[in-house]
C-alpha cells in the first residue's frame, strides 16, 4: 500500500511539471562554471614571496619563445630569470637573461579592477649566450641599435663563452644596453595574485589542492611602445612552484633551471588544425583597456562557417555582465604561418552581430547613439537583443561590419588530454587585425574544445525526460507521457 502511494506522488509530480528542463552541455556547464567566482579567491594586497614559474611555453609578440621563472624575497628584493628560445616548443635555448632589482606594491590600480599597481627598480640584468649564433645575432643588435656607451658591447668575431656571463644593465655604472632586446620589465608594474581549490583527481582520493597564480602585466602588440607602455591588462600567469596545477611536467623543470642551465621541455607532438566543433573559454579574460570577459566560440568545418559569443562584464571574476555580442561569418581554408613557427594563419569574415545590453549603464550608451550607427536608437533595453547588421555594425561598441580579421591559429593538447585552441592576440592599442600586416604574432589565453563537430549538445537520454527542440531550436528537456508513466506503475503494482 506504501508503494501505491508512493507511485502516486511521483505521478502526480511528474503530470504538473509545467517547465521543461533545459539539457546542461558541457560548453554551458563551463560558462557557469567561469561564473563562480566564490572558488577564487584574489588577496589585496598581493602576496608575492616565493618563487613562480611558467607552465609551458610562452609567446610573446615579435615573435618571442620563453619561459620565466621569477622569486620574490621578503625584503622585496627579486631575480628573475627568462629563457628565450629559437623554437615555440622551447626546446631549442638562444639566450638566457638573469634580471635582479627591487619591488614596491602600491594601492589597488584605478584603471584595471582586481589589479595593484607596483614601482619596480632594476639593479642589474646580464646575459648568458648559448650558442655562438645567439651570441653573433644579440651582439649585432646591441652594436647598430645601442648608444654610444653600448656600441662595443661584444667585439665582433668573440668567441662564444659558453657560462659566460655578459652584464647588459648596472644601476651603479648607469649602463643600459637592453633596449636593442625590447626588454623591459613593464609588467612588473601591475599584479594579481589568484587562489582557487583543484580537485584531486587520483582514484580514491577526495578533497581538493590550493593553486596559486601570478598575473603580471601584458606586454605591448608593437614591438616599438612595448619599452614604455604601462600595462592596463595580463598576460599568460605564472603559477606558485609549491601551489600549481597538477599534473605540470613544465613546472619542475623550469623551477630547477638558471641560467647557465636553461630548461629544456618535454617534446610535445604537433596536432593538424582541426576547428570543427565548440570551443569555450577556461577563465575570465583580462584584455588592455579594461575589457573582462569570455568566449564560446562554434566552428563549422563542412561550410566554413564560425559563431561566436562574447560576454562582456565590468569585473575581474566576470559576474557582472555589461554587454554580449553574437557575431558570424566564415573563414578561409588555414595556411602555416611564416612568421610563427607552429601556427596557422586564417582570414575571418564578420557578416552579421547582435547585442544584448545586460545593465542600464549600456543600455543608457547604445540610447544615446547617434541615429543608425548601432540598431534602433532608443529602443534598446537590459536583456533584449538587437541585432546591429542593418546599421552595418555599431560605432559606440566599435563593431564594423562587414569586416575581415587576419588571424593567427594554434591548437594543443594539453596535461589532461583536452584539446586547447589558441587564437591571436589582439592588438593593444584596441584597433583590429583588418589587414595583413597586423596578423597577430602571439595568442590570447586558450579556449577548449567542450564539444565535437557533431556534439551540438549531449546525446545523452533520461529516464524521465526525453529531448525536444523549443521555440528557438534548442534542446529541451519535456515529461513522458502520463500514459508511458502509468505502464510503468501497473509494472510496480504487479510486483506487489
Amino acid at each position: 500500500m506504501v508503494r501505491c502511494w508512493w507511485l502516486a506522488g511521483l505521478l502526480v509530480a511528474c503530470a504538473a511539471a509545467e517547465h521543461p528542463l533545459r539539457w546542461e552541455p558541457r560548453c554551458r556547464q563551463q560558462l557557469r562554471h567561469l561564473q563562480d567566482g566564490a572558488r577564487i579567491a584574489a588577496r589585496l594586497p598581493p602576496r608575492l614571496e616565493g618563487r613562480w614559474v611558467s607552465t609551458g611555453c610562452e609567446v610573446r609578440p615579435g615573435p618571442e619563445f620563453l619561459t620565466r621563472s621569477y622569486l620574490f624575497y621578503h625584503n622585496r628584493l627579486f631575480k628573475a630569470y627568462q629563457f628565450y628560445y629559437w623554437d615555440p616548443f622551447c626546446r631549442d635555448p638562444s639566450y638566457s637573461l638573469v634580471i635582479k632589482g627591487k619591488l614596491r606594491l602600491r594601492q589597488p590600480s584605478w584603471i584595471t579592477r582586481g589589479a595593484t599597481e607596483a614601482d619596480y627598480h632594476l639593479h642589474k640584468v646580464g646575459i648568458v649566450f648559448h650558442s655562438q649564433k645567439a651570441m653573433r645575432e644579440v651582439a649585432s643588435w646591441i652594436n647598430q641599435t645601442s648608444s654610444e656607451g653600448c656600441s662595443g658591447f661584444l667585439p665582433p668575431g668573440r668567441a662564444w663563452a659558453p657560462g659566460a656571463l655578459y652584464e647588459l644593465l648596472s644601476a651603479k655604472s648607469e649602463r643600459d644596453c637592453t633596449a636593442a632586446l625590447g626588454f623591459a620589465m613593464h609588467e612588473l608594474s601591475l599584479v594579481r595574485v589568484e587562489q582557487h581549490q583543484q580537485p584531486l583527481m587520483q582514484p580514491g582520493h577526495s578533497g581538493s589542492r590550493l593553486v596559486e597564480e601570478l598575473y603580471l602585466g601584458d606586454i605591448h602588440t608593437n614591438w616599438l611602445e612595448r619599452l614604455h607602455y604601462r600595462p592596463t591588462g595580463y598576460q599568460r600567469p605564472m603559477q606558485s612552484a609549491m601551489h600549481h596545477v597538477h599534473p605540470c611536467p613544465a613546472c619542475g623543470i623550469i623551477y630547477r633551471a638558471d641560467e647557465h642551465h636553461p630548461p629544456i621541455l618535454p617534446a610535445t607532438a604537433q596536432l593538424p588544425m582541426r576547428l570543427s566543433g565548440s570551443w569555450v573559454s577556461t577563465r575570465c579574460e583580462v584584455r588592455p583597456a579594461v575589457l573582462f570577459l569570455t568566449r564560446y566560440f562554434i566552428f563549422h568545418g563542412t561550410n566554413h562557417t564560425w559563431e561566436g559569443y562574447y560576454y562582456h562584464y565590468s569585473d575581474p571574476l566576470c559576474q557582472q555582465p555589461t554587454f554580449t555580442i553574437y557575431a558570424s561569418g566564415h573563414y578561409t581554408q588555414g595556411i602555416p604561418s611564416s612568421k610563427v613557427r607552429g601556427g596557422t594563419e586564417l582570414a575571418f569574415k564578420v557578416t552579421q552581430a547582435r547585442v544584448t545590453p545586460m545593465d542600464q549603464v549600456t543600455v543608457m550608451m547604445l540610447n544615446s547613439s547617434e541615429a543608425g550607427s548601432c540598431g534602433l536608437t532608443g529602443f534598446w533595453s537590459a536583456g533584449v537583443e538587437q541585432d546591429i547588421t542593418p546599421t552595418n555594425g555599431c560605432l559606440a561598441l566599435g563593431i564594423k561590419l562587414p569586416h575581415t580579421e587576419y588571424e593567427l591559429f594554434k591548437t594543443e593538447q594539453d596535461t589532461k588530454d583536452r584539446s586547447l585552441l589558441y587564437i591571436g592576440e589582439r592588438p593593444t592599442d584596441g584597433s583590429s587585425p583588418d589587414s595583413p600586416d597586423k596578423r597577430p604574432t602571439s595568442y590570447q589565453a586558450p579556449l577548449v574544445q567542450c564539444a565535437g563537430a557533431s556534439e551540438g549538445f549531449s546525446n545523452y537520454v533520461s529516464l524521465k525526460y526525453v529531448g525536444e527542440r523549443d521555440a528557438n531550436g534548442n534542446e529541451a528537456l519535456k515529461p513522458l507521457p502520463v500514459a508511458f508513466l502509468l505502464f510503468i506503475a501497473l509494472l510496480f503494482l504487479r510486483w506487489d
